[in-house]
Formats: C-alpha cells, sequence, structure tokens
C-alpha cells in the first residue's frame, strides 16, 4: 500500500498501470479491471466537463448499484467535483430538494428538468479521449444526504478532500480491503457506509464484488464464489439471513470471510450471538458513528462477549454521556450521547441544509445511551424516537429486538402513539407471515417487562427497513395521527 500522500485520482491511475489486469469490480456477470474503470472514469470526466462541471462543484448520482455508480464517483474525484450519492427511486420532489441544497452542477443516473443530466444506461459519445486528465483533488471526497429525524434532506459534506491519505488507507486496513482480497457489497451505495467500504476497497487496490441489491442468498453465494476475506452488513440483512432454511445458509462455505462488520442500526444482541457462532467472534466486528464522522466506537466479536451490548470504545475522537443541563453522567447513567473529533485543524464535515446540535465544542447526533467504567459505550435509542409512557422511557430498539427473534417476523418498528390516559401508547408494525396478535404478545411476554409490551399491533406486508437497514419512525408516526 502506498504511504505517498496522492489524490484519489492519482491513486487510480496508478493500480491502473501496475495492476490493470486485476479485476477492480463484478456485478453480476460483469467484471471491469482497474485499467478498464480507470480508462472508464477518464472518459465519463470529459463527459462531464462538457456539461461544465468543474472543481468543487456538486454532481448528484442517481445511479442504482452498478459500475457506472462507481465510474461516475470516480470520474468527479477526476474533475475535482464533489460525488453526492443519492438514491434512485428518489421521488422527483425530494430530488429537486437536494439538487437545489446542492445547486449540482450536474444530475447522474437520474433525469433532472433543470439541471444537465445523463440518464443511467446512456452510451458514452465515442469521441470522448480516455485518457490521462490534470491532477485534480476534490475539496470533499463525499456528500451524502440524511433526512434524519426531521425528513428534510440535508447534506453531509466530508472536511476531508480527495486525498488518499494515511486516514483513508488506515480506514481499509481496518474493514479488511486490502489489495488482491475480495469484499462483498450487499449495501446500496447510496448510503455512506457501503460508499466508504466501496471506495476503500477501490483505493486499496481490492476487488469489489457490488450485488445490485440485498438478497439474502445472493450474498452467501457472493461469498463463497469469490473466496471473499470482508463483507459489508447491517443487522436487517443479518436478519433475513439467519433466517433462511438451515439447508440454504450453511449450504454456502463462508471460511474465507476474515472481517465482516455491521453498522448503521441497532443489533439485537440474540442476533449478535447467533452470528459470533456461525463465522466467529474474531471475523464478526462493529462499529458506530454518525456519517458527521466525529468519532466512531469499534469492537470485535470477542470483545462484545465480555460487554454484551456494547457498541465499543472510542477508535476516533471522543465521546461523553451528558443530561440535559450539559452535566457529565456517570458511568452506568443514561444520558445523550455527544461526540468531538479530536486531533485534526478542520472539521470532520459540514452541513448544508440543517445546523449542527452542538454545545461547547461537543455536538450530538440524538443518540442516548450511557457508559460503562472501561469506557464502552452502549446504546438506549435515538432521543426522537423514545416513547414516553406514563412517566416511563421507552427504548423502540429494544421491543423492535424483541419482536425481530420471532422466526415469522421479517421486519418491524415500534412507534409511540397518542394516549389520553398514558400520554402515548407503545405500538407496534409487524412485517410477519402467519402471525396473530395472541401469538406475538405470548411471545414477547416471555422476553419484555409488562409495560413494555405494544398496546397495539399492526401487520404489513412490505419490509419496514431498506437494504441499509434504515426505518423512518417519525414518518411511520406521522401517517397514523388523525390528520
Amino acid at each position: 500500500m502506498s504511504e505517498q500522500v496522492i489524490s484519489h485520482a492519482a491513486r487510480i491511475a496508478e493500480l491502473a498501470d501496475r495492476i490493470g489486469d486485476r479485476p477492480a469490480v463484478t456485478i453480476g456477470d460483469e467484471t471491469v479491471s482497474y485499467a478498464e474503470l480507470h480508462r472508464r472514469s477518464n472518459r465519463f470526466a470529459r463527459q462531464l466537463q462538457a456539461l461544465g462541471v468543474a472543481t468543487g462543484d456538486f454532481v448528484t448520482i442517481g445511479s442504482p448499484n452498478s459500475i457506472e455508480f462507481l465510474v461516475a464517483t470516480i470520474a468527479c474525484w477526476k474533475l475535482g467535483a464533489v460525488p453526492q450519492p443519492v438514491s434512485s427511486r428518489l421521488p422527483a420532489r425530494e430530488l429537486d430538494a437536494i439538487v437545489e441544497l446542492a445547486d449540482s452542477a450536474a444530475v447522474v443516473g437520474l433525469e433532472h428538468p433543470d439541471r444537465p443530466s445523463i440518464p443511467h444506461g446512456a452510451e458514452m459519445p465515442p469521441s470522448l479521449s480516455d485518457d490521462d486528465l490534470p491532477d485534480a483533488i476534490s475539496p470533499a471526497w463525499k456528500a451524502p444526504t440524511s433526512g434524519g429525524s426531521t425528513g428534510r434532506p440535508k447534506l453531509i459534506v466530508s472536511g476531508d478532500p480527495s486525498l488518499h491519505s494515511e486516514g483513508i488507507q488506515g480506514v481499509g486496513v481496518m474493514v479488511g480491503a486490502a489489495e488482491g482480497k475480495v469484499m462483498v457489497m450487499p449495501g446500496p451505495l447510496y448510503h455512506n457506509g457501503p460508499l466508504i467500504w466501496s471506495c476503500v476497497t477501490l483505493l486499496a487496490g481490492g476487488h469489489l464484488v457490488l450485488l445490485p441489491r440485498f438478497d439474502a442468498e445472493a450474498t452467501l453465494a457472493a461469498v463463497d464464489e469469490h473466496d471473499a476475506a470482508a463483507i459489508y452488513l447491517v443487522p436487517t440483512m443479518m436478519q433475513r439471513i439467519w433466517k433462511l432454511p438451515d439447508d440454504v445458509k450453511f449450504g454456502y462455505d463462508l471460511s474465507s470471510l476474515e472481517r465482516a462488520f455491521h453498522l448503521a442500526e441497532p443489533c439485537p444482541p440474540w442476533l449478535k450471538e447467533v452470528w459470533i457462532d456461525w463465522i466467529g467472534a474474531d471475523v464478526l466486528w462493529e462499529l458506530y458513528g454518525g456519517t458527521e464522522g466525529q468519532s466512531a466506537t469499534v469492537l470485535s466479536g470477542t470483545e462484545w462477549l465480555a460487554h454484551r451490548g456494547s457498541v465499543g470504545r472510542p477508535s476516533s475522537g471522543e465521546i461523553r454521556i451528558f443530561d440535559d443541563d450539559g452535566d457529565e453522567m456517570p458511568p452506568g447513567e443514561v444520558g445523550e450521547v455527544w461526540m468531538r473529533a479530536v486531533g485534526r485543524d478542520t472539521p470532520t464535515y459540514r452541513y448544508i441544509g440543517a445546523d449542527a446540535r452542538s454545545r461547547d465544542g461537543w455536538e450530538s447526533l440524538g443518540d442516548i445511551g450511557w457508559m460503562d467504567d472501561e469506557g464502552y459505550l452502549y446504546l438506549a435509542d435515538r432521543r426522537s424516537d423514545m416513547i414516553l409512557v406514563g412517566g416511563a422511557n421507552i427504548y423502540p430498539a429494544e421491543i423492535e429486538a424483541a419482536i425481530s427473534e420471532h422466526d415469522a417476523v421479517g421486519s418491524c418498528a415500534v412507534i409511540g402513539l397518542p394516549d389520553e390516559e398514558r400520554g402515548n401508547r407503545v405500538h407496534a408494525i409487524v412485517q410477519a407471515d402467519g402471525l396473530d396478535v395472541a401469538d406475538l404478545t405470548s411471545f414477547l411476554a416471555e422476553r419484555l417487562v409488562a409495560y413494555k409490551i405494544p398496546r397495539s399491533f399492526e401487520f404489513v406486508d412490505e419490509p419496514l427497513r431498506d437494504d441499509a437497514g434504515k426505518v423512518r419512525r417519525a414518518a411511520l408516526r406521522a401517517e397514523r395521527l388523525p390528520s
């Protein structure tokens, strides 16, 4: 791995020159080498340049999981532009809001009436040269979006330029990305975690095996077929994989895995345990942190067994627990999780379209939790999702973890709805097959204290979480309130 600090663009060029015939990205039956990835991104950069894209401009990328998505991202770096990923299924109204926030110079993968656009699958003009471009550095190497609990989109612009620095290299080592090794990516690239894991894999010279969309069996098949050393997961994926028939899930060889990271949502303890038993405590790792990057925690499965329920100790930045008055809470006491970056002269991010929740140099993403005497962090839930029932704080994630243990449950979400007597009542929305209220209530009675058992249930047919494990509880609640 190169120790020299060079641009991401120069790093891709260097890999194309040195290991150009090796596979860079595979999706389905298509594989591109590093040399081809370099040439295609050179041509795409010139196509963007012809549309007026220049250094510092945002380019909104709405392609589905594809080689084109990654070509467009690298092309942005080669122009010094900022890749700004969004979902390919984004409603026009939300796309308009994001494009307006970013003042996007171009839109890729989606068509926009007011911006130069390159639809997904459009052929590049054959006249475009694939020769190298002058070296360029993007002022921010990524700018994903988030709706958060408000549902209003905001851009989270990275505080790091597109430099292949020691920090980026360290992230690659941590997640198991290495030259010549395979990373399986079943997550959507428009989300921050999949984007980071995929980009650091390519910058490390690894082989990225990308799924068009998450499929439980296809994910296992990809690990088996490609002898993958690493994989990105979220607990929703882990649950869907685990609930495959035993003869299916145990029919694939996962022994090549050296590092399996999960993140993005709370992992129920029962699910964590079965995966540790399956692939090994030294293979399964967890990361907690926000796209903002002020701080993050990391822990191995081995550490988790000794600190059951924890998400780890800070691996970057600092984390403290404060009460509503700003006083630090002692170990074991629940409060709000606050973070701050250390060891750098520039912020880790900036918002466009929102203001940070900050106080005296600390920032909060809205999570509630506590720390033990050894500095391990434990999460309760998000502040905005906590349900106050008759004076008691109830955390939806705990109830969702219990519901998800039932074999018939595909996904679930727990919200609070108004109740005249107790202020709120716990309401569970459950995607399940052949399950009724009596069965589920009896199941939960063995796992939850009585006041935490939902007072009402709603069964639905569609998954409640997306492939990145995200659920918008605020939106689900709003849909169920009287108009």
